[in-house]
């Protein structure tokens, strides 16, 4: 063959394609990894516009506030005369006789100091239409009066300032029909010198 380029040699030169593969697989993997972390913030931004995080939130605090102890309430006792340290005089204002000495002596059993026994005074004789009427003086009403209201609930409390001494009066009202059952008494002797406590609440 005539010319200016001649062939020699017995090979010929190949004609080969570009390797490309490597380079789609990992752009295909770049894609998947792309669209997996794009879908994962849409996910999350679904949580926080539709409100599971606060969900969350309160339900956690919930939790932390029920978990949370609250303060042993303190027992305060009130400082009372013992029954043994109150004299009683057991007065008698309706018809039924012998009324001021059987509740005289049920009072001596439950551990009192009974002082005069017998009829009330007419400005109380037949006028107390109650259950009965407890007097005594004006630093009684905290103390001794409280004590023996234990023993005939729904009596009148009253006081007298010109009243002398420690001695308190209890006068039996035509309502009367008996003192309260010794049990139930003590019951309320014991509550009146040592209250419940009361627990407190937390508020979440």
């Amino acid at each position: 063959m005539g010319g200016k380029y001649r062939i020699t040699g017995d090979k010929y030169p190949r004609m080969r394609r570009p390797r490309r593969r490597g380079r789609l697989v990992l752009l295909t993997v770049a894609c998947l990894a792309l669209l997996g972390v794009l879908g994962w913030g849409t996910l999350q931004l679904i949580d926080v516009f539709t409100g599971n995080g606060r969900k969350a939130s309160a339900a956690g605090s919930a939790g932390d506030c029920a978990a949370t102890p609250s303060a042993s309430p303190t027992v305060k006792t009130v400082a009372l005369p013992a029954p043994g340290s109150i004299t009683v005089n057991v007065l008698n204002a309706t018809p039924r006789a012998g009324l001021a000495r059987q509740t005289a002596d049920e009072l001596k059993k439950r551990g009192f100091r009974i002082g005069q026994v017998g009829n009330a005074t007419k400005e109380y004789d037949k006028k107390i239409p109650g259950v009965g009427v407890l007097l005594g003086p004006a630093s009684a009403l905290d103390s001794s009066l409280k004590v023996l209201g234990t023993q005939l609930p729904g009596a009148e409390l009253r006081t007298d300032a010109a009243r002398k001494g420690d001695a308190v009066d209890l006068i039996i009202g035509t309502g009367f029909t008996s003192l309260d059952a010794k049990q139930d008494a003590d019951r309320a002797l014991t509550l009146l010198t040592h209250p419940q406590p009361t627990a407190s609440k937390k508020s979440c």
